[in-house]
């Protein structure tokens, strides 16, 4: 089977010849791999791995500009540089008469001809992913994040004229998006990090609120497409899964951080096995980064029978960080592919 034959295999509820396969890493760790593995770009290094990673496409900005006046700054951690807020532009808004006279990104700024043209080049051999929606973290960069849980619980107002304007540029987009790649586009990433190492960051309460409407509005467009929902959220999420099965309607739930609480594998697969596919599991916060080549190969065993009752896709646990011995990557898609045939 191609990539994108297994994948759609799990979304039609079928047993693909083996179980597929994913990559999530910084660019660091890419560009590592391709050097200590010989390979010319990153489609070649999938090969060699024997990795069922998505493309993607989508339209970006005209011209190179900050859509939403962020100011970020590169904070190196030794071995790579993540790119961190330092201003937000909404920090000081106090009415919500401030939030709708701020310069808000207009749908328009896209170029959506240069996703037209690359749509006939893209090879149907892999899922293509379009579009995106995590709000609430782009809130936090606006706002600032003290502000913006401050927000939820003290300026209700405030809060849903910010996620407003927000979702109503996202719809817009992602909705141009699909048209323009009707047919040709398989799934699409509806996302928010919910939790942390050991609950999650905000009220189930507050979840319902303020960010399950509008995801379930995004979800239910893409769907009116045809495409499937791809959700991430990270850490101890365990009390908001059921609704985010019966109210977004994701069918794909990414990372699994199973040393999390709540997030058991086993207890996952008993309570969502049959409504949900798995997605990650490979814990990249011990055991990639710190274990021995034997520990992720047991990881991974153990992840197949795990999971043999449900669906799943071989990923790690989020971005491969450059602490991650390149033996230890390569060993988890090695045993993979030669343990995870159906």
């Amino acid at each position: 089977m191609t990539p994108r034959e297994r994948w759609l295999a799990l979304f039609a509820g079928e047993k693909p010849d083996r179980i597929p396969t994913d990559y999530w890493a910084t660019g660091e760790v890419t560009t590592r791999l391709l050097r200590d593995l010989g390979c010319a770009d990153q489609w070649a290094l999938y090969d060699a791995l024997h990795i069922d990673g998505v493309r993607h496409i989508g339209a970006g900005p005209r011209e190179r500009k900050n859509l939403w006046g962020i100011e970020h700054r590169a904070v190196e951690y030794g071995t790579g540089t993540y790119h961190e807020a330092v201003s937000h532009p909404l920090a000081a808004a106090t009415t919500v008469a401030d939030i709708h006279a701020f310069d808000w990104p207009n749908p328009d700024d896209l170029d959506y001809e240069a996703m037209r043209r690359q749509l006939p080049t893209m090879p149907r051999d892999r899922v293509v992913r379009c579009g995106g929606y995590e709000p609430f973290l782009l809130y936090c960069q606006m706002r600032g994040m003290e502000q913006a849980f401050m927000d939820l619980a003290l300026y209700e107002d405030i809060a849903d004229a910010i996620l407003t304007h927000i979702f109503d540029y996202y719809y817009a987009i992602n909705q141009r998006m699909f048209e323009i790649g009707k047919g040709a586009i398989d799934i699409t990433y509806v996302a928010e990090d919910l939790g942390s190492q050991h609950g999650l960051l905000m009220s189930v309460e507050m979840i319902r609120r303020f960010i399950l409407p509008n995801q379930k509005r995004m979800a239910d467009l893409a769907r009116s497409y045809g495409l499937h929902i791809f959700y991430h959220t990270d850490g101890a999420a365990r009390d908001i899964i059921p609704d985010l099965i019966n109210v977004t309607g994701i069918e794909v739930l990414n990372p699994i951080q199973w040393r999390c609480p709540g997030m058991e594998r086993e207890g996952l697969v008993r309570d969502f096995g049959d409504k949900v596919i798995f997605h990650g599991a490979v814990d990249n916060q011990l055991t990639l980064a710190f274990g021995s080549v034997d520990d992720v190969r047991n990881e991974v065993l153990d992840n197949i029978r795990i999971f043999a009752p449900a669906r799943w896709i071989c990923a790690p646990c989020h971005n491969l960080q450059p602490v991650s011995p390149t033996a230890n990557i390569v060993t988890m898609y090695e045993t993979i592919h030669e343990h995870g045939r159906f």
